[in-house]
């Protein structure tokens, strides 16, 4: 049985109990044994260049055979076991947090220091029981994860945002900012991408819900996705993205790419940070300038969240119907005051009622999704942008999650309920070929 091979999914060396004394703390000796492994792999693993990572995979198995028949004759089978798959995970990946991010049940890893590992699974946020063995440690790991980008992270640029290969967000900031030692956040993304029929199953939405969103967004309607950290917005816009037709150009802009777009005619654009001269650098709003001269039919923007939402909105107003973005907010109407600052932090003197002007005809649907006490996601308000009233936007809520009061903790209960009220789109979905039913709309205005 090969020594590499385990169900990291079931790794029993994480405790999901937040107490360091489940797992016994790993002996000097076991430290002795994986600098002497790990320098010897690196040194043999030179002379076999040009591997994949599958291949690398079993010769680092056939070494350490190797090595284990001539150095680890007072090793019992467990130990072998448990030291080969550390320096695997040390060479090939991301040391002591690979388990983690290779189970399927946890969806972010959070680094606070060399000796403290958090994951969240299920909503919550667990403490594991393993760690780094120092500030050093953690530097190797994310020095691993930002190069292959291209990226850089040093104390003249101490924070970085990078991804994984496999499209997971990742944020790394280091002293002297990050005073208890190297900070890693990891936000990982489904291998396969969510389906509508995925959000629906986890309770997300209704299947009305899905429906209309789905016929808004193949109408061209401008639709704008607003929520806080955590909430599941990258997700959502990834599942509305794919209602995209597929004979429709589409042009997506993030800045570190996360969207995965099943479509054939995609054209993905990432930012780029300064480099160490502090030149180079190229913002989301360059990005949406320059996406404006490639012929797209959609403009996918990953986050709205800077000066880069005068340019998006204008792009909303000029013809670029069915364009897709996020932001940051607590509300439907919260997101409308973001954006007015954001317009103003792009250096244009541009008085209030104008900015709530572009907003109120640029975009048409705001969904707003939330993350509850339990720690699911659900997205409580689908509202409609009706215009301006005087200097107000005027919004109408057309779909509600409404939670009933609980006796005790535990799980959110709750229900998705329409207001009652039909879009005043309707004419434009229906010239589309898209007929709305009643019944979607039958509930009663709140």
């Amino acid at each position: 049985m090969s020594l590499f091979k385990r169900n990291r999914a079931e790794a029993t060396i994480y405790t999901e109990i937040a107490r360091e004394d489940q797992i016994p703390k790993k002996s000097s000796q076991f430290w002795e044994i994986e600098k002497d492994l790990r320098e010897y792999l690196l040194e043999e693993l030179k002379k076999y260049p040009g591997k994949n990572k599958e291949e690398e995979k079993t010769k680092v198995v056939e070494l350490g055979e190797l090595y284990f028949d001539k150095e680890g004759g007072r090793l019992t089978f467990e130990e072998k076991q448990e030291l080969l798959d550390y320096v695997a995970d040390e060479l090939l990946a991301y040391g002591p947090i690979t388990p983690l991010l290779e189970n399927p049940h946890v969806s972010e890893v959070m680094v606070n220091s060399p000796t403290e590992i958090y994951y969240e699974k299920k909503g919550k946020i667990l403490k594991s029981s393993s760690t780094f063995v120092d500030e050093q440690h953690v530097m190797r790991v994310i020095e691993r994860i930002v190069a292959p980008i291209g990226r850089r992270v040093d104390e003249s640029s101490p924070m970085v945002d990078a991804r994984l290969p496999d499209g997971s967000r990742v944020n790394a900031i280091i002293p002297p900012l990050a005073l208890k030692g190297p900070s890693l956040t990891i936000r990982k993304f489904s291998a396969t991408p969510f389906t509508i029929q995925d959000l629906i199953q986890f309770g997300t939405l209704s299947e009305e819900m899905a429906e209309f969103l789905n016929i808004c967004v193949k109408s061209k309607m401008n639709v704008f996705i607003s929520g806080g950290t955590g909430s599941g917005k990258t997700s959502t816009l990834n599942v509305l993205s794919s209602f995209i037709p597929n004979e429709e150009r589409i042009v997506t802009i993030e800045d570190a790419a996360e969207l995965k777009l099943n479509q054939d005619h995609i054209v993905s654009l990432e930012s780029r940070p300064p480099n160490i001269e502090g030149k180079g650098q190229i913002s989301i709003r360059e990005l949406v300038r320059n996406s404006l001269r490639m012929r797209p039919d959609r403009i996918v923007v990953g986050e709205v969240r800077g000066a880069e939402a005068l340019d998006m909105l204008q792009a909303m107003n000029t013809g670029h119907d069915g364009s897709l973005s996020t932001g940051h907010a607590n509300s439907p109407r919260d997101i409308l005051s973001r954006l007015e600052t954001m317009v103003l932090m792009s250096g244009f003197d541009l008085p209030v009622r104008a900015i709530r002007e572009q907003i109120a005809s640029a975009i048409d649907l705001i969904v707003q999704q939330t993350r509850m006490k339990d720690g699911s996601r659900k997205i409580t308000y689908i509202t409609e942008v009706l215009g301006m009233e005087g200097d107000t936007i005027v919004l109408q809520d057309l779909y509600l999650y409404q939670e009933t009061p609980r006796l005790e903790e535990g799980k959110v209960e709750g229900k998705f309920v329409s207001t009652g009220i039909r879009p005043k789109f309707t004419d434009k979905l229906e010239m589309n070929g898209y007929a709305l039913p009643t019944s979607w709309f039958a509930g009663e205005w709140q």
